[in-house]
């Protein structure tokens, strides 16, 4: 008998295993990726995909589409398609930047809420409940009038509206957390709070938190384009979706149906896209949700195999 070591299977990382599962296990998760892949290489790549600029004149005025101009033309000539694929750099980064930084500010409230907990909590949540109540479209529109439109503005405005309220999410997360044994040792060795925290308490977090910024990310994007819809986006002469929705699409809505048309589909897709990708990431990265078959249905082929060797 040979005594060489069985060398068993490498283990996957956490991105390859997931990626695995979502394939696997969510097909209509793994279309919801694709289309939010695309979506994201569209905007990185915009420059490179415009044939025209975003401002860019042309010869023709209101052309239907056609092979030369693939989406057709506006009032001034301006080329819709390079219009949609640079509004995709302008309404996926700010809808991508304001959900990472409301993620920020609710793991920054809900983590210290939630672990200090008592009269602390108390006063967190109170405020919380009382910037909860506040209408969010309303605030915004308010805010932004006041300090003006621009990138930075519109992202803190989201980010604040959205990472208080998700705060709440991530607070109950770790109230769970920290009643587990691991975080009473490392308190009863002496750990620091601090370590407590980044060290303990935040990676167990981690599938909540992933959840909570698949679902902002949709939030943020039609957000964004509902303000600039109703004039408080992004100023002319840049081509965010919500802007090409409105003014000029509306008046000519009968006469270049295509003005409205193709902005409308790219948002709906993407949104799509997100939110049925954000639910199959919450499926793999939450173990209450994968059922008794457990980790790719292994435990319920077990059974399975078990009762037909007993047959």
């Amino acid at each position: 008998m040979s005594n060489e070591p069985v060398v068993g299977k490498r283990p996957r990382g956490l991105l390859v295993d997931s990626a695995v599962r979502l394939v696997r296990e969510k097909p209509l998760g793994t279309v919801g990726a694709a289309i939010t892949l695309v979506f994201l290489l569209m905007a990185v790549f915009a420059d490179v995909l415009a044939p025209y600029g975003m401002n860019e004149g042309t010869k023709t005025n209101l052309a239907p589409p056609s092979a030369e101009f693939w989406l057709g033309t506006d009032e001034l000539g301006r080329d819709i398609f390079s219009r949609v694929v640079i509004g995709a750099r302008i309404s996926m980064g700010m809808g991508l930047a304001a959900s990472a930084v409301s993620i920020v500010i609710s793991v920054a409230i809900g983590l210290l809420s939630g672990y200090i907990g008592g009269k602390f909590d108390i006063i967190v949540q109170r405020f919380v409940d009382a910037w909860m109540s506040l209408p969010g479209l309303i605030w915004m529109m308010l805010v932004l009038s006041t300090v003006g439109r621009g990138v930075g503005q519109i992202v803190v405005v989201l980010s604040l509206v959205l990472g208080v309220g998700g705060s709440r999410i991530i607070r109950g997360a770790v109230i769970g957390a920290k009643e587990n044994v691991y975080v009473a040792a490392a308190l009863a060795i002496g750990s620091p709070t601090h370590r407590v925290l980044i060290r303990h308490i935040l990676p167990n977090i981690m599938a909540p938190i992933i959840m909570l910024f698949s679902v902002r990310v949709p939030d943020a994007i039609l957000i964004e384009a509902a303000l600039s819809f109703l004039g408080f986006g992004m100023p002319p002469p840049y081509p965010s979706w919500g802007s090409m929705l409105s003014g000029s699409s509306r008046k000519y809505m009968f006469v270049a149906p295509w003005m409205a048309l193709w902005p409308g589909v790219a948002l709906a897709l993407v949104v799509y896209g997100v939110n049925i990708f954000g639910d199959a990431l919450r499926d793999i990265l939450d173990p209450r949700m994968r059922g008794g078959g457990g980790r790719f249905g292994v435990r319920a082929k077990k059974s399975r195999g078990a009762s037909s060797r007993k047959g």
